[in-house]
């Protein structure tokens, strides 16, 4: 049996996935999660063998729950779900190492054969649209520590937050916001963000 967790925050999408997979004599649906926080703290408690993951969650994305069971050991294997082929996403995705990188129009056929593939061997399992973006790639031009700033800022931080979180000064902050701003084009830290979440940089 394949214990299954799954985290999306739009309900109509996740009530059907949920439905279906409940047909499957040999999966089992142990949690189901609208928001990124909720999903780690299931996941955690319930050590699913698989974990399907959208990405743009509220709270922690995708990505961030992902990052977070990988420094802690964790052995669930990760399938990220996205509705955009974003090449900046699937970088990120593959530098973790997540098992499955699916779109979330793919058949309900190939969501099933991917969840089984990735529990009974680990093998990789990548949308041919989204293995094609990741070729199209456009690197980050910030550095990790301006995406770390915009990232908080993104979350809703104040630039006095965001100091106390990556412990640097305030001042600091609002050079790296401001570094960010200029190298992205645009003019407030809010387009930045935009423009960062929209590469799949964030």
């Amino acid at each position: 049996m394949i214990r299954i967790a799954i985290a999306e925050d739009q309900k109509l999408l996740r009530d059907t996935l949920v439905k279906l997979l409940k047909m499957e004599d040999d999966i089992e649906v142990v949690c189901q999660s609208g928001d990124g926080q909720e999903a780690l703290d299931a996941i955690r408690r319930l050590n699913p063998d698989v974990c399907l993951l959208d990405i743009e969650l509220p709270l922690l994305s995708g990505l961030e729950i992902a990052r977070l069971l990988r420094s802690e050991g964790h052995p669930a294997r990760l399938i990220m779900v996205t509705t955009f082929a974003r090449a900046g996403y699937l970088q990120q995705a593959t530098e973790l190492k997540v098992e499955g990188y699916l779109l979330k129009d793919e058949p309900i056929d190939d969501v099933l054969e991917a969840i089984r593939k990735v529990a009974k061997t680990g093998e990789r399992v990548v949308s041919k649209e989204l293995a094609a973006a990741l070729f199209a790639r456009e690197a980050a031009p910030l550095t990790e520590r301006e995406l770390d700033v915009l990232r908080l800022s993104h979350r809703g931080f104040t630039t006095d937050e965001i100091a106390g979180q990556l412990h640097l000064t305030v001042g600091t902050v609002r050079n790296y916001l401001s570094l960010g701003i200029q190298k992205l084009g645009v003019q407030t830290r809010q387009q930045a963000t935009d423009k960062a979440r929209e590469n799949g940089w964030l």
